[in-house]
Order: structure tokens, then sequence, then C-alpha cells
């Protein structure tokens, strides 16, 4: 299976109401898993002047810019271990700047920023594993 194929493949996923598929083709294995959100008590509140902003969800008070990961795999903020990370919280970057990388399959893919902007959130733990679409990064565009 090539890269195309499977962007393809993480796209149809995407795509559809598709919780789990698990794939096995010449060698290759491949298996996907949605995250589904866990019922919580339901809770009402008062509307206040205050309006609650969540990581990763943008309010019409923050136009943040979400950097997402393009697949599933770990997260890691430094190129190697010991290593500096590529940025941290208020740190300014440039558009195609690397900000960290998501290593699948033992490739290591680097995620780069979409605009110049401040860095506002870094959202998942070193070394902590992402799904496809998941949030990485808040960018405040400048």
């Amino acid at each position: 299976m090539n890269l195309q194929e499977l962007k393809e493949l993480l796209d149809l996923f995407e795509s559809r109401n598709i919780s789990e598929l698990e794939l096995e083709h010449d060698g290759f294995r491949i298996k996907l898993k949605k995250k589904v959100p866990e019922p919580g008590p339901i809770t009402s509140h008062e509307p206040s002047g205050e309006q609650n902003n969540i990581p990763g969800e943008p309010s019409k008070e923050n136009n943040f810019l979400q950097i997402t990961s393009p697949i599933v795999g770990t997260f890691y903020r430094a190129p190697s271990p010991g290593a500096e990370p590529f940025v941290e919280v208020d740190d300014v970057v440039e558009k195609g700047q690397v900000l960290c990388v998501v290593e699948a399959m033992k490739v290591m893919n680097e995620i780069e920023a979409d605009a110049r902007g401040r860095v506002v959130a870094i959202l998942p733990q070193n070394s902590q594993p992402v799904e496809y679409g998941e949030p990485l990064f808040l960018i405040e565009p400048m």
C-alpha cells in the first residue's frame, strides 16, 4: 500500500460513519479506530457574560488556527530524544516551519505550520498516540 492509497483510505474512513476498520493486504496490516466520546453527566449552565473557551474549539472571540494530525501515530515535540522541542507555547512560527513530528510505521512525518502566528497551545503530551484529525496545536494568526 502506497502513501496515496493510505491517504485515500484515511479520507474514506473519516468521511463515512465507520468507527473501526482493520485491513490486511500483501503483508501490510492497518487498524483504525475512532475515539468515541464517553457520555458524561448532563449539566446546565446559566448564561453569563463570560464565554468558556475550550482548547481545540475556536470561539467567536478567538480565531485560532488548529493544526491537526494528518495520520495516526505517535506525537513527538523534538526531532530526537534529548533534543530541544521544535516549538514552545508563545513562540512565533513562520508558515512551513516544523512544529513536531508524528511517527507512523517507523517513519517520522514532519508537521508544519499552515501560517505565520503565535503558538497558543500544544495539545498532546510528548510521546502520546494521536489519531487522524486530532488537534495538535492552536496558532494565533499574525
